[in-house]
């Protein structure tokens, strides 16, 4: 890429996630492309994307992806998913088509996904570059869940074929493996990199409540009182619990957050578990629901990071005492290494 070209970059909103996977690679490409121009189109909130996004871009709101349709962080719709996949693919040349020109119109340079595939069919219908970026893939995942169903093959092979569009798909670690793309190009750990803060709580430990951009409220009105342990938990879920205080009234970005506290609980989800890893922040995990992304995230968690496994039962009544001492008493390991946002970038910039 020469100095001021344009990178039109498609961010799914399926979570926070993939922005936490996206956001460094941009930064780091700001680095490397002088004048770097970027245009964003993603469905999640304007406020989010600029809190990990440091550099000038134009915002497009909208999504080309939706991934799986949840009933909340841990558990999928299939039947609703189904039908959307169907859908989406029921006029698929069309929608090529209307993606190529929209992308056309623009005149990027380059195009980079995460992890949204209609881009990369477009991208290539008009010949220009275009990467995708993730730890997953919706079309390992749509093979997963549908493979069996006799409607399924053909829009397989739609997915197979856009993602194949691109020049790369860059894996980043932890990562699912992808046997089917034979252009996968493997990159380090991604992961925002915070500061670590006093918390401004009278708690001995605090404990961040975090389970990613999918509504997901835990009960914790029924949650026993734990001594000296405060629940740090999103605002909207307007918790009435004596020992709970909105992170927001914190007025920390998520990464600084994370960084300050003592333990996160969440689910198997990629930038929570590499951000807490490298910041040296103890998890507590659910998994979730037939996920197949989340074994490698947990295997590569328990060799990087303090972690362990609570039931859905025990974050229903609070049954956590035991969990976060056995926790605590983890030796913690050195924090790994995150340099895969500047490899991910050089290949973006220079292939």
């Amino acid at each position: 890429m020469h100095p001021g070209s344009h990178l039109f970059v498609d961010i799914s909103s399926h979570g926070f996630g993939h922005l936490a996977i996206t956001a460094p690679v941009l930064n780091r490409l700001a680095d490397l492309v002088p004048d770097l121009r970027l245009t964003i189109r993603s469905g999640l909130p304007a406020t989010k994307l600029a809190q990990r996004i440091h550099v000038p871009y134009a915002l497009i709101p909208g999504s080309t992806d939706f991934g799986y349709v949840m009933h909340d962080a841990t558990r999928i719709d299939l039947a609703t998913s189904a039908a959307a996949y169907r859908a989406a693919h029921s006029d698929w040349a069309s929608r090529v088509a209307s993606e190529a020109a929209f992308i056309k119109s623009l005149a990027p340079d380059r195009v980079l996904t995460n992890v949204s595939y209609l881009p990369l069919a477009g991208a290539a219908r008009v010949g220009i570059p275009a990467y995708s970026l993730c730890s997953l893939n919706w079309a390992d995942l749509f093979a997963h869940y549908f493979e069996h169903e006799p409607w399924a093959g053909e829009i397989h092979a739609e997915m197979l074929a856009a993602y194949g569009a691109a020049k790369a798909f860059l894996r980043v670690t932890p990562g699912m493996l992808m046997p089917s793309f034979t252009h996968c190009v493997n990159v380090g750990v991604i992961a925002a990199l915070g500061q670590r803060r006093l918390l401004p709580t009278s708690a001995r430990r605090n404990v961040l409540i975090a389970m990613g951009g999918i509504a997901h409220r835990l009960p914790l009105e029924d949650w026993p009182r734990l001594p000296g342990i405060c629940w740090l938990v999103p605002a909207a879920w307007q918790c009435c619990h004596p020992d709970a205080l909105a992170f927001e009234s914190l007025g920390l970005d998520f990464t600084d957050l994370l960084a300050s506290v003592d333990a996160v609980i969440t689910k198997p989800g990629y930038g929570t578990f590499t951000e807490a890893a490298c910041n040296g922040t103890p998890v507590l995990y659910q998994r979730r629901e037939d996920w197949p992304e989340q074994d490698c995230l947990i295997d590569w968690l328990e060799n990087n990071g303090c972690c362990g496994e609570v039931t859905e039962q025990a974050l229903t009544v609070g049954d956590l005492a035991l969990a976060l001492d056995t926790l605590w008493s983890q030796p913690k390991p050195s924090a790994p290494a995150c340099d895969g946002a500047l490899t991910a970038a050089q290949r973006i910039a220079f292939a």
